[in-house]
Formats: structure tokens, C-alpha cells, sequence
């Protein structure tokens, strides 16, 4: 901090930040901080929370269109899981050297320094993480008024004032209590497994009835072209995305050397299996045609088969993703909150509710950003302009394991994996990454732009310490 900042005045020292303000406890200092209050049940919930979204119920024509034939696209299920478990494996060994919350953006900064750090932040928290959680509420209000429109398309703007309850309620919940805001992310996590455990069911139950029409040729008409393929592990991989949460809110949680590799280990695991078990379900009632049609999969499985209930299916898909709007702003604004302890983001952000014990202003910023881009009708497009970025930040993280275990050989791991694990991430995560370059060079372009923007914002609000004194009163 710069020796020209004004000293606060006694009354703004009522504005506790996480580390420089102190309250004594038996004449001894302690911090005001973010209790440990996440159990690894808690832990599961948030990350299991956080995966299971929209992506379940949007992502199946995706990841067909691009590998072609019902069998490929389970495989792609499949080893999406499986390469989200290497990377969340890979995660458990950085968040359990580096105890910080703010995952990627905290070990990029450990290993790399702000500028990196701080561009992460940017895009993460301006663009992506924003637009995301307008989504998830956008397709929960979707879900909501489905059952009173059956035969026709839902009005733009109830859809949209829905989707701002929402956010508006859960913003509140964020604000007001770390353990409601838990007792949400569990309940809601429930009823998203069992929305899907009733799919999984009635599947079984289909194939008991001979229902396997569509898994007698399972590979007939297989993509071949790597790149249309390389596109289905984008739209599978999206429905996985969140594998990564429970690093951003770590220093929440209890016991994290035990806790962390159990909570990863366990969530990745149910949702792989969930997921490949859903769309076999899907594919006992539901034609390869249809689902390329890009027919709501969930609605149409259960207007075939559950007659006057279809209607619960939206109403469990607005769970789930009342459970995923809730996972983003519970772990964006623990990620606002260190940006700001950081001084990369406005110190208020740094700071905690003294009663409540929440980073009330970061919840409070986080809602009012995704109330913003709920008002543009092209935020998908900006979520494709980066969505490239999320793959950069998380592989370059990976590459933050490797290059510690260079330079930082006696850096304490309580836990330590294998270096293969790393490699295979990162050369799969350079494909990703460099595929875009050449199937979408100008969305990419634009995409780079936007990154870009935070090059000035970090000179002038990071970089540069000799401000005057009137900004930092401002600030």
C-alpha cells in the first residue's frame, strides 16, 4: 500500500477488512475473517451444486452433434469426467499447498506474479462469471413458467423479471449468512440428484421393457473429424464446468488437507456417473434426430412417459439451476473478496460484515454485475468470446503445479501427485486452447480484445502507485 494514503478516520474503521483490522479476544489479537464453517458435506454440495446446472439438460445436443452417433457420445460424457477429475486431482495438490481462496487466481499469482494474476481476475470476475450466473437465472425462470406455457414460447419479459428474483433472493441469502447460504446450495443439490435419479430410473426401466432401439447400432455414423469432436468435449466439458469451486472458498473450509481431496474425489465421481446413466436414460425415449433437433431433452422425456406430471421435470430443472445460480455467487464473491484483499479489485470488496461474518459488499457487487447483463440480449455471445479464457486460466494454474515443483522443491504438499497428471492436463488443455484459434479465429480475436481491457485498468488502478491523494479518499 502506498505511504501517501490518508489514515482512515475512526469511523471507517467500523468497516472491518480481513486482515489489517483486529478485535481482541482474552487480550489477544484475532482477525475478523471468514469462519471455517464448510463440512465436507458441505463441500460435496458446493461442488456438486456448482457442476450440475444447466449443462445436464442443454449440453446432450452439443456433444452429439460433434461425435456424431449415440455410443461416441457417451464416451465423451465419459471421459469429460474423467479428464475434470485429473484436473480437480491436480487442484487438490494447489489448494492444499497454497491455502488461499480464490483457486487459479491464487496460485497464478503465488507463481507468476499480479499482472497474470490480476488479468484472470478481470475476466473472470467482469465477464464470464457474471454472464454465467444471468444464464443459469435466465434458464431457472425458463424452467418456472414452462408448465404455464405448454404450447407455446414464454414471454421475454416475466422470464427476465423471474430471473432478477432470483438473483435479488439469493444475493441476500449470500449477504446474510454463510450457513444459509450452505443450507441452500445443500437442499438444492438434492433435489437436482433427485430430478436426475428419477431420469436414471425410468431409464432402467425402459430398457426393462426392451426400450433400446438406439444402442443397437451405438456407433453407427461416428464423427471422424477431430475438430467437430474437439467441439463435442467443449459442449460435454461446459456441463462439468465448477469441478474447480470449492478451491475459491478453501479458507472456509474445515480441515482442508482431509476434506479437499474427499470433497473432489467423491463429487467428481457422482457426477460422471450421473451424467453418462441421465443420457443413456435420454436415449431409451428420446431419438439421436430428436435431440439434434434441439428438442428440450429432460421436458420431452417426461411428456412421453409421465403423462399429466410431466410438469415436475421443469419444475426440478428450476432447481437445479436455483441451486447453480446460487453455487456461482457464493464462490465469484469469495473471489471478489480476495481480488480485493489483494488490491486488485476496490478495498470495500476486501471486506467482511462484522455481524454477519460475509463478504456482504463482494455478494452485493457480484448480484448488482448480474442484474446488469441481464438487461443485454447478446450475453451468450460474450460467454463464447471467452470461454476459451477459462481453459487458458485453469491450464496455466496446472502449469503453476509444475513450475513450483521446479523452483519450490521444499514447498510442503500434504498432497502430492503423480507428474504425469499435470502433463496429460496441460497438453490436452493446449488443444483446447489453440483449437479455437483456427475454428473460430475472429470470435477468439474478440475474445482476446476482451481480455485485453484489463491491460489500462491494472496500469492505472494497480500498477501505478504514485496516485493522488483524492483517489485513494475516494476510494
Amino acid at each position: 500500500m502506498d505511504d501517501t494514503m490518508p489514515k482512515e478516520s475512526d469511523a471507517k474503521k467500523m468497516e472491518i477488512e480481513l486482515e489489517p483490522m483486529v478485535k481482541k479476544v482474552d487480550g489477544e489479537s484475532e482477525g475478523i475473517v471468514l469462519k471455517q464453517n464448510l463440512s465436507l458435506l458441505n463441500g460435496i454440495t458446493v461442488i456438486v451444486g456448482s457442476i450440475i446446472g444447466s449443462g445436464i439438460f442443454v449440453s446432450p445436443k452439443g456433444v452429439l452433434q460433434g461425435s456424431g452417433s449415440v455410443g461416441m457420445s457417451l464416451i465423451v460424457w465419459l471421459l469429460s469426467g474423467v479428464y475434470s477429475m485429473i484436473g480437480a486431482y491436480c487442484y487438490a495438490e494447489l489448494g492444499t499447498s497454497i491455502v488461499r481462496s480464490g483457486a487459479d487466481y491464487a496460485y497464478i499469482f503465488e507463481a507468476f506474479g499480479p499482472f497474470l494474476a490480476f488479468l484472470r481476475l478481470w475476466v473472470e470476475c467482469m465477464i464470464v462469471r457474471p454472464c454465467s450466473q444471468a444464464i443459469v437465472a435466465l434458464t431457472f425462470a425458463y424452467y418456472v413458467i414452462e408448465p404455464l406455457f405448454p404450447d407455446c414460447d414464454q414471454p421475454d419479459i416475466p422470464v427476465r423479471l423471474l430471473a432478477v428474483v432470483c438473483i435479488m433472493i439469493l444475493t441476500f441469502v449470500n449477504c446474510y449468512s454463510v450457513t444459509w447460504s450452505t443450507r441452500v446450495q445443500d437442499i438444492f443439490t438434492y433435489a437436482k440428484l433427485i430430478a436426475l435419479a428419477l431420469i436414471i430410473v425410468t431409464g432402467f426401466v425402459q430398457l426393462g421393457r426392451g426400450e433400446f432401439e438406439h444402442f443397437q447400432a451405438p456407433f453407427e455414423n461416428t464423427e471422424t473429424d477431430i475438430g467437430k469432436i474437439s467441439l463435442a468435449f467443449y459442449s460435454g466439458l461446459f456441463a462439468y464446468n465448477g469441478w474447480n469451486y470449492l478451491n475459491f472458498v478453501i479458507e472456509e473450509l474445515k480441515d482442508p488437507y482431509r476434506n479437499l481431496p474427499k470433497a473432489i474425489s467423491i463429487s467428481i465421481i457422482l457426477v460422471t456417473s450421473v451424467y453418462v446413466f441421465v443420457n443413456i436414460a435420454y436415449f431409451t425415449t428420446v431419438s439421436p434426430e430428436e435431440v439434434l433437433g434441439g428438442a428440450a431433452v429432460a421436458v420431452m422425456f417426461s411428456k412421453r412417459l409421465y403423462g399429466v406430471m410431466w410438469w415436475c421435470m421443469p419444475v426440478f430443472v428450476s432447481l437445479s439451476t436455483f441451486g447453480g445460480v446460487n453455487g456461482i455467487l457464493f464462490t465469484t464473491s469469495r473471489l471478489f473478496y480476495v481480488g480485493g484483499r489483494e488490491g486488485h479489485m476496490p478495498q470495500i470488496l476486501s471486506m467482511v460484515q462484522i455481524q454477519r461474518l460475509t463478504p456482504m459488499p463482494a455478494c452485493l457487487f457480484m448480484g448488482a454485475l448480474s442484474l446488469l447483463y441481464l438487461a443485454s440480449s447478446d450475453i451468450y455471445a460474450l460467454i463464447n468470446y471467452v470461454g476459451f479464457a477459462t481453459w487458458l486460466s485453469i491450464g496455466m494454474a496446472i502449469v503453476v503445479l509444475l513450475y513450483l515443483r521446479w523452483k519450490r522443491p521444499e514447498m510442503r504438499r500434504p498432497i502430492k501427485v503423480a507428474l504425469i497428471w499435470p502433463i496429460i492436463y496441460t497438453i490436452v488443455t493446449v488443444y483446447l486452447v489453440i483449437l479455437p484459434l483456427y475454428a473460430s479465429p475472429i470470435e477468439t480475436g474478440i475474445g482476446l480484445g476482451i481480455i485485453c481491457t484489463g491491460i489500462p485498468v491494472y496500469v492505472i488502478f494497480v500498477a501505478w502507485k504514485s496516485k493522488p491523494k483524492a483517489f485513494y479518499r475516494f476510494m
